[in-house]
């Protein structure tokens, strides 16, 4: 296992454990197994992205923050080899930390890759109202965001407050590259 990965499983032990919580009580407030919590705190696998937010969401922080607490300190300036990328097992999802969160600072800057023919949903926001900027760079993306679809190319943005559910989905013919700027 990566050193992210064994970093990530280690905090989401931790979170769990400073709320007090058992295995049962997560997965009955995330609706993630209890084998499978079980597994991903002992980094026998690596999560998934739709996991992740289920247990985002159960916890009630971003995905980037969640991602930001295993980072070991804050930098100024982020080298682009020195860009953290993860990948989801399952869809192949590629998530690269351009500018990772910081006590200090309200944003942070994504870069994201989906292959074509991909469909990523999520359940819900582990903030109500968490603010995104979503910047095509290339490739189409159809995005559904509070029940309506919006239909994305190369330079367009779209600027949403995430409420809920939303659904990411790549026609067959094209994948999806965009910077995803989210503002807590």
């Amino acid at each position: 296992m990566e050193e992210i990965e064994t970093r990530l499983a280690r905090r989401l032990s931790q979170l769990r454990t400073e709320r007090g919580w058992s295995l049962d009580e997560l997965a009955k407030r995330s609706g993630v197994s209890r084998a499978s919590l079980s597994r991903i705190e002992n980094g026998d696998v690596s999560p998934t992205a739709s996991v992740l937010s289920k247990l985002c969401v159960a916890f009630g922080v971003t995905l980037s923050r969640l991602m930001q607490m295993v980072e070991d300190d804050f930098t100024p300036l982020v080298r682009r080899q020195d860009q953290e990328i993860w990948t989801d097992p399952e869809t192949g999802y590629r998530r690269r930390l351009v500018s990772p969160t910081s006590r200090n600072l309200a944003g942070e800057v994504l870069e994201v890759e989906i292959d074509p023919d991909t469909r990523i949903e999520y359940g819900g926001s582990p903030r109500d109202g968490l603010e995104h900027h979503l910047v095509m760079l290339d490739g189409m993306l159809s995005l559904t965001v509070d029940g309506k679809r919006h239909e994305l190319g190369a330079g367009d943005c779209l600027r949403y407050q995430l409420r809920g559910g939303n659904m990411f989905e790549t026609p067959t013919t094209s994948g999806a590259r965009y910077h995803l700027f989210i503002v807590e």
